[in-house]
């Protein structure tokens, strides 16, 4: 942790720090790869054995799936309030993501062809939900809702248990989220299985929901035998902030990405030396109050609080670092919105704390993280679709087009191309 000065030398040396977060999986791509191989060949009992190694669960292939009666009896175990909280939680993700349905459509060109695409959801898709150091029932909403938005047919969780039961709460989220079936299993283990399927578990489409380096490793590789939502990494906040912030919600602001683990990150940004310094000092009296403050204490050295000379500079690396999370804490935050390029997600004012984007605002919290909000959107209900291009042309049509389409495909070299074309226009041109 500590205070940069905007200088272009320091700016790339801690851009390459960070950078480092996307390519830092390959130290673990080859144990991944193992276990993947290894549940190729054996299927289940592979799952069996890491389960036991790595989790310390004795599983019999036939008790990965919890059945119907445990699920309903793990429910009744959650507390009233939590059960509010998330039938709320629910109801927003659901009317946020009523508004972003796609539907197929047909027209009509010149020619009277008929052109389209049709949009069909994906059959079987699993949302992975963590069970490691914290329980994220939020994180099964964020995956499954969308998904039944979008009209897939199965929806499935699988959530790593230590002693053979899910949590309360992740057993109540799916259940409102219109989860079909629960598995207790986790790691790359259970990412190869649902990509494989195996004599106990379906394969699936695709697999979404965030998870340690080992699973997010395994999703990278796995991606093409199944589809991913992303290639994610720890996760991170990068704040834009000036004289008219709250120094302590800054900095309580980081601490909330930097407890979920040891390599999360934090940046802040202001044109201001002296508020900057103040707040590595609430920064570091936060952290010292903190539950969390062993994790937080390593995850700080990966973090930053930059100078710079004004506010766009501050936006232009923001543009270039393309954070998971861009709160823009300032006396005019909607003033900068038009001149962000690259963010997950953007958290505008200091009324607008990155935590509520997290649990109850109604967009996903499953974003891209490392930079790739470059290319990768948040988890959404076009995650859940796939699009299928609808073509039929008319007689008119083929004789309009069939002679530049014969050329193209000759000039390609691609004959059979031009010769399919060819042999319909002279049956159109004798039918005529």
């Amino acid at each position: 942790m500590g205070i940069l000065k905007f200088r272009e030398a320091d700016i790339k040396k801690y851009m390459e720090k960070y950078s480092f977060r996307i390519g830092y999986k390959s130290i673990y791509e080859k144990t991944v790869q193992e276990i993947i191989d290894k549940v190729l060949r054996e299927g289940d009992k592979a799952i069996a054995f890491y389960s036991k190694k790595f989790d310390g669960i004795n599983l019999k292939p036939k008790e990965f799936k919890l059945t119907d009666e445990d699920w309903e009896k793990g429910i009744e175990l959650l507390e009233p309030k939590m059960k509010e909280v998330i039938d709320i939680t629910a109801e927003r993700l659901e009317n946020y993501y009523r508004k972003t349905v796609y539907n197929s459509w047909f027209s009509y060109d010149e020619f009277g062809n008929l052109l389209g695409v049709k949009i069909s959801p994906l059959k079987r898709v699993l949302v992975y939900a963590p069970g490691g150091k914290a329980v994220y029932p939020s994180s099964v909403l964020m995956g499954a809702i969308p998904a039944k938005i979008a009209g897939v047919r199965e929806i499935l969780l699988t959530s790593p248990s230590k002693d053979g039961n899910v949590s309360p709460a992740v057993l109540y989220a799916a259940k409102r989220a219109g989860v079909n079936s629960i598995y207790r299993i986790g790691g790359a283990q259970a990412i190869a299985g649902f990509a494989f399927g195996t004599k106990h578990i379906p394969n699936v489409d695709k697999i979404v929901g965030p998870g340690n380096i080992y699973v997010a490793t395994a999703k990278k590789i796995l991606f093409g035998k199944v589809d991913i939502d992303m290639i994610a990494g720890p996760s991170e906040v990068f704040i834009i902030f000036d004289e008219t912030a709250d120094l302590s919600n800054v900095a309580l602001d980081m601490l909330s990405q930097l407890e979920h683990d040891e390599q999360a990150i934090a940046i802040a940004v202001t044109y201001s030396e002296l508020l900057g310094k103040e707040l590595e000092k609430k920064l570091f009296e936060e952290a010292k109050k903190s539950e969390r403050r062993n994790i937080i204490e390593k995850s700080l050295k990966n973090s930053a609080i930059i100078i710079v000379e004004n506010i766009m500079d501050a936006v232009s690396i923001a543009n270039q670092i393309a954070p998971e999370h861009l709160e823009i804490c300032t006396k005019h935050p909607f003033s900068l919105l038009p001149f962000i390029q690259n963010a997950g997600a953007v958290f505008l004012g200091n009324n607008t704390p990155e935590a509520v984007g997290d649990y109850m605002a109604g967009p996903n919290h499953i974003l891209p993280t490392g930079g790739t909000a470059r290319f990768f959107s948040p988890l959404g209900v076009e995650d859940f679709i796939k699009r299928t291009s609808v073509i039929a042309f008319t007689k008119e049509g083929l004789k309009s087009l069939g002679d530049k389409i014969s050329y193209f495909a000759r000039y390609e070299g691609l004959f059979a191309h031009a010769k399919s074309v060819e042999t319909r226009l002279m049956k159109v041109e004798d039918e005529d």
